[in-house]
């Protein structure tokens, strides 16, 4: 079993906090207008599954972020409150206290604090929608248990949307997964915790022939990692070839304008279809893949990265994704043997954290119709 460091128990606002993570492992980061502690967690737990917590009371983020997937939606695109579908792929919410960018392709949006405005008040395109309805949706938030779990976080039974906003990024700052076998085997030298096949497609994984690790690299299986001991903010943001987009004249236009990813926050041509490396964590569970969810399979995305990048013959989209002049250098093709591929998949499916999916602490707390 993985040796974890205890969760503190008390539930009381100036209670302290104690990561659920290896031992060893250096602590996240936490700005310090909002420090973890064990009663915001557990407000935040209960706004996250609070479908009243929407303008229509339709939605919460749990609708979006499901526990089942590792806390992403198994489909390609995601529907806001309204019905209405947004361009991109609901990202996985593991380890994310450890990340340093947060969604698909925004720079600027560096703490949860920060990013959680976007999917509770954004109008275009509309999430949650609390825009215009903040007095409703406050005055949902004054029946039970609400002022009690105010009371315990703030001091106050007085809902307010502000301190709403601190609780949830406690609770999401609390989504930790660090339960696999790969954890077994990388930080408690459990040798056995992976099978030889799996040791061989992690050792495909970390190999300058197939480049994976530039990109999903470090203990989160990804680039925008920052933390206690290394607060360096790296800029993981990457072409990856999945679209090159042709007029009708044979001049490449890059990425489909409805997604131009990084570029569309820089105004930079070089950040044409930039998209962020999500964590690898718990990937087995998150299908399908992209920012749009384009590839189906964990398959279909190895494929698309041994073809080094991905050729579309036809439809609007049509174009030759492998030569888009701003490709990511690591994006490069490979070839694998059936046996390769095969060990690849499974070294993946090592990164699977049955417990994360389980757990009672992440779960929906609301006993009876909200």
């Amino acid at each position: 079993m993985l040796k974890l460091n205890r969760l503190s128990n008390a539930d009381t606002p100036v209670a302290g906090w104690q990561w659920l993570i290896p031992a060893g492992m250096p602590e996240p980061l936490v700005p310090s207008e909002n420090p973890m502690t064990a009663a915001k967690v557990k407000l935040g737990r209960y706004l996250f599954y609070d479908t009243q917590l929407s303008a229509n009371g339709s939605q919460s983020c749990a609708s979006c972020h499901q526990q089942q997937n590792a806390f992403a939606e198994a489909r390609a695109h995601s529907f806001g409150s309204t019905g209405q579908q947004h361009r991109r792929n609901a990202l996985a919410l593991v380890n994310i206290a450890y990340n340093n960018t947060l969604t698909w392709a925004h720079d600027g949006l560096t703490n949860i604090e920060q990013q959680l405005l976007i999917p509770l008040f954004s109008d275009n395109p509309v999430e949650l929608g609390i825009s215009g309805h903040e007095t409703e949706v406050l005055q949902r938030l004054k029946r039970k248990p609400y002022p009690e779990l105010f009371q315990q976080a703030f001091g106050s039974t007085e809902p307010d949307l502000q301190k709403s906003v601190l609780a949830l990024a406690s609770f999401v700052r609390s989504l930790l997964s660090f339960q696999s076998d790969f954890d077994r085997y990388a930080y408690q030298n459990d040798d056995a915790a992976l099978t030889p096949e799996q040791i061989d497609g992690m050792n495909l994984f970390f190999s300058e022939r197939l480049e994976c690790h530039h990109c999903h690299g470090g203990f989160n299986f990804t680039q925008a990692t920052s933390h206690s001991r290394q607060p360096l903010d790296l800029r993981p943001f990457h072409n990856t070839g999945l679209y090159y987009v042709q007029t009708g004249d044979n001049h490449a236009n890059g990425y489909p304008q409805r997604d131009r990813g990084l570029a569309e926050i820089t105004m930079n041509p070089a950040d044409d279809g930039r998209f962020r490396a999500p964590t690898l964590r718990n990937i087995t569970l998150t299908a399908p893949y992209m920012h749009d969810g384009s590839l189906a399979t964990l398959e279909q995305v190895i494929d698309f990265y041994a073809s080094g990048g991905r050729l579309i013959n036809s439809g609007p989209d049509a174009g030759d994704g492998r030569q888009h002049p701003l490709k990511s250098q690591f994006v490069k093709g490979f070839e694998l043997t059936d046996s390769e591929r095969a060990a690849l998949l499974a070294f993946l499916n090592s990164l699977t954290d049955p417990q994360f999916i389980t757990n009672p602490d992440h779960s929906n707390p609301w006993r009876t119709p909200q």
